[in-house]
């Protein structure tokens, strides 16, 4: 159990996060590159026809909790993007993951269990400031030897936004995730997104799931985009458990062939 002191630590970090992000908010234009990184919450934009995305990235978490501590490391994981045609695109993930325990002697390195899915565009209309999207993706037990679940799996999101000025847009999913055990996993994220200027973005964003229809863990992290190019972007993140203890940081960039 956190105590009260660290409780306020904690309350008073993320106050000081919001007024600072708060005060940038002073932009003018969008960004051109529409990424799924790096919030939680999946866009519900899709990669235009005949465009490949690459949008990579290094994640470190760390999960203090006793006995049952574990660092965990993700360099890089990795999600392939292509537009099938103007409403679909085809998605593959994949990651390099490293795990380290306390109670271990040495890390488990490898590769996770690939992830393979798709993105359809329900809605996106001119004039409507409005997007709807549907997400899913299947895990195959393909991962290294105490990383693989061993069992095949499912992800499944329902991705909405909404443009709310020029300057501010705000989307959020909803979601169900199988992994062949128990009863799955419902998740959700809400993301509020703020350009800055032409070249910089930022987000905050409180995450959770329900684990397996009865744990519920509560998240919450911010970070910011940067633009180089129309086509290649900058991203930065953290992120902490509000019911639990998990903290991470993340950087990384995405990649674009459309412009």
């Amino acid at each position: 159990m956190i105590r009260f002191a660290e409780k306020n630590n904690m309350k008073q970090t993320k106050i000081l996060v919001l007024i600072t992000l708060c005060m940038f908010a002073k932009g003018i234009k969008g960004q051109t590159i529409i990424t799924d990184r790096p919030d939680q919450t999946e866009s519900s934009s899709t990669v235009s026809q005949g465009t490949l995305q690459l949008e990579t990235g290094v994640l470190v978490e760390y999960s203090p909790d006793g006995a049952s501590s574990q660092s965990r490391i993700l360099a890089p994981t990795t999600l392939f993007r292509y537009g099938l045609n103007k409403a679909v695109e085809f998605r593959l993930l994949s990651q390099f993951e490293s795990i380290k325990s306390p109670w271990a002697t040495k890390s488990i390195k490898g590769i996770s269990d690939l992830e393979i899915g798709t993105k359809i565009q329900l809605l996106k209309q001119e004039g409507v400031n409005t997007e709807i999207a549907i997400l899913s993706h299947l895990i195959l037990p393909t991962g290294s030897r105490g990383l693989s679940s061993d069992k095949y799996g499912t992800i499944n999101k329902l991705s909405i936004s909404h443009q709310v000025s020029e300057q501010t847009s705000f989307g959020y999913n909803v979601g169900y995730n199988y992994f062949d055990l128990g009863k799955g996993n419902l998740t959700y994220s809400a993301a509020l997104g703020v350009t800055v200027n032409s070249k910089v973005g930022i987000y905050l964003e409180p995450y959770g799931e329900l684990i397996d229809l009865n744990v519920y863990q509560a998240s919450f992290d911010a970070g910011f985009t940067y633009l180089i190019k129309d086509n290649f972007q900058l991203d930065f993140s953290f992120g902490t458990g509000i019911n639990y203890k998990m903290n991470y940081l993340s950087a990384g960039f995405s990649w674009s062939t459309g412009k």
